[in-house]
């Protein structure tokens, strides 16, 4: 989905989500950057992914999982996962939501 947009404005992006009906939704592509928002159901069952990958919480807060370190995260905090790593989210609030920001290339970057 490659677009000239400069700005998503969150509340786009929750209406796209909700009309969705799935915990993510794809918003903007340029070059290797995938841009979506993320509001996981109860548990979240995430894969590792094959990009470098980072978070920006929007709303909400609770513990973030990589590999095996745990920490706590809530609003404007920004959490890096690099390709590969295993990583979830925890014990988040009902309102937790986050952007996504894929980028680089399959492996991660070197």
């Amino acid at each position: 989905m490659a677009s000239k947009k400069f700005k998503i404005p969150l509340g786009d992006a929750l209406n796209k989500l909700k009309n969705s009906g799935n915990e993510f939704v794809e918003l903007f592509t340029h070059g290797s950057l995938l841009v979506e928002i993320y509001k996981p159901n109860e548990v979240d069952n995430q894969k590792p992914h094959s990009r470098d990958e980072v978070y920006v919480v929007v709303s909400g807060s609770g513990e973030f999982i990589l590999e095996d370190e745990r920490t706590v995260f809530s609003p404007g905090d920004v959490l890096f996962v690099p390709a590969g790593a295993e990583h979830r989210f925890e014990n988040f609030t009902d309102n937790f939501v986050t952007w996504v920001f894929f980028y680089g290339p399959e492996g991660g970057e070197k």
